[in-house]
């Protein structure tokens, strides 16, 4: 028997305490009181009920702009990369630029960093985080092989024995990139995928069709919910959440190591991996919330997905924007101190150069408008904060075309400088990626559950036993 009960005076003054004012009280994350039985009708009738006429629109426009990219890739393949913009000093054009923002999206990081700090509001966002993280990386991969021009040759990259003495140079970040790259996005699959399997199951017992019944029991692994089931889940689990962590502020610092290893102004710079890592964040919150917003009215998970989950987002947003604005002025700072004429020169000519355009729209976009986030009014207004995320979007692959584009332009002889434009193959190539990782996740909501059902109902009053709604006593059946 608790203390309370055996103590008539504590119960009395607990019974009379005022209670606290409002603006004390932090909002439930499950809104309404739900049990957990409607949480996973909720959730499950995304996949259950008939394909909204929204739904088959999307998929056809995704589907129709990813066309493009596999169009432009035919045609530069057959034709040579002299259809893109590039030139000389800029070697590195589009390609990488889009590399870069595409991998710089980690919500595999912000779902395992969130986990191992116990962060129970990640419940509800971080299912369509990691699956963002896959799509992104699938859209990165396209890049690089392209890139090499002769598509055909890319196996070169990876360290196989062969009769013609053909070795990757392994003191090259472009190389461990390679595995980088293909590690983060083979731990972030299996990171995702477990967190799946108790869905899957709960997929499985409500699926009506025997096919659905197959394929979700097929990929449940035979999931029943038993407490040797849960238990080596949740060891398993908190494993790769351990494992992706430092794997993914690893693979953000290799991608910096394509630039800061390199002994060109602008680049060669310490600060890189930090910022990357930063970078990352900010950007995979900017696309999360980019998706979540609009699908949490649209499926009606407003329940689940809450204006605390976005005001939450809103504030990491402001702290990593706050990050990324210190990197840009170290950048400054370093390039003074440092005494290099050709380090200041590159980093005066970002501001005020020829693309002195795409740095200050970097700046806007990324360092003063996340500072609108101190306001509540701002961090409570779903179409405001949409518009912002958007624009997080551009301002990070301005950043990366700043990095890219701004330091190579002008070499250090002025015979060499040029100025870069993309052209027409470059945008559709790019623009034909979105189509793809929209195609992805369309499939993705309409066929898997978009929110972790089993971790959200973990989070729920009913599954606090010490609660007064506690061992679902309010209809918290399955």
């Amino acid at each position: 028997m608790s203390e309370t009960a055996n103590n008539p005076m504590l119960s009395q003054a607990l019974a009379q305490a005022p209670e606290p004012p409002k603006e004390l009280v932090r909002e439930p994350l499950v809104l309404n009181q739900r049990n957990v039985g409607w949480i996973s009708d909720q959730v499950a009738g995304i996949i259950e009920k008939k394909t909204p006429t929204w739904w088959w629109i999307a998929l056809g426009a995704s589907i129709s702009v990813m066309s493009l990219t596999f169009i432009m890739i035919a045609y530069l393949v057959g034709t040579g990369v002299g259809v893109w913009g590039l030139n000389h000093p800029v070697a590195w054009g589009w390609a990488i630029v889009n590399f870069v923002f595409w991998i710089g999206h980690a919500g595999t990081l912000i779902s395992a960093i969130l986990f191992l700090l116990r962060q129970k509001w990640r419940t509800s966002i971080n299912r369509a985080a990691e699956a963002m993280t896959l799509f992104a990386v699938a859209c990165a991969g396209i890049f690089p092989l392209i890139h090499v021009g002769r598509i055909w040759f890319a196996w070169w990259l990876f360290p196989i024995p062969n009769a013609n003495g053909i070795w990757p140079q392994f003191r090259s970040p472009l190389l461990w990139d390679v595995f980088a790259v293909s590690t983060y996005g083979t731990v972030s699959l299996l990171f995702w995928y477990t967190g799946l399997i108790p869905d899957l199951a709960t997929m499985r017992d409500r699926a009506k069709d025997k096919l659905r019944k197959f394929l979700y029991g097929l990929f449940a692994l035979g999931w029943t919910g038993s407490n040797r089931h849960w238990s080596n889940y949740e060891k398993a689990y908190l494993l790769l959440a351990g494992l992706s962590t430092p794997l993914v502020l690893s693979v953000h610092s290799i991608v910096s190591f394509d630039f800061a290893v390199s002994q060109l102004p602008g680049w060669h710079t310490t600060i890189f991996p930090p910022y990357f890592v930063a970078g990352a964040i900010f950007s995979g919150f900017g696309m999360v919330l980019t998706l979540l917003v609009p699908l949490r009215t649209i499926c009606n998970l407003e329940d689940l997905i809450t204006k605390r989950h976005i005001e939450l987002m809103c504030m990491v947003l402001l702290a990593t924007g706050s990050i990324v604005g210190y990197a840009y002025m170290m950048e400054f700072f370093i390039a003074w101190y440092g005494g290099n004429p050709y380090e200041r020169y590159a980093f005066i000519n970002r501001a005020f150069g020829p693309y002195w355009w795409s740095y200050w729209i970097m700046i806007t976009c990324n360092v003063i408008t996340p500072h609108l986030f101190w306001s509540k009014t701002i961090r409570s207004n779903m179409i405001v904060v949409f518009m912002l995320s958007i624009v997080v979007n551009i301002g990070m692959w301005f950043e990366r075309f700043v990095i890219v584009v701004t330091s190579l332009h002008r070499d250090f002889l002025p015979a060499n400088w040029g100025y870069y434009s993309p052209t027409i193959v470059d945008v559709l190539t790019f623009v034909g990626t979105f189509g793809l990782f929209f195609t992805l996740f369309l499939l993705f909501m309409r066929f898997l559950p978009m929110i972790a059902i089993s971790e959200v109902k973990a989070i729920t009053p009913q599954a606090d036993p010490h609660h007064p709604l506690g061992g679902a006593k309010e209809g918290g059946h399955h």
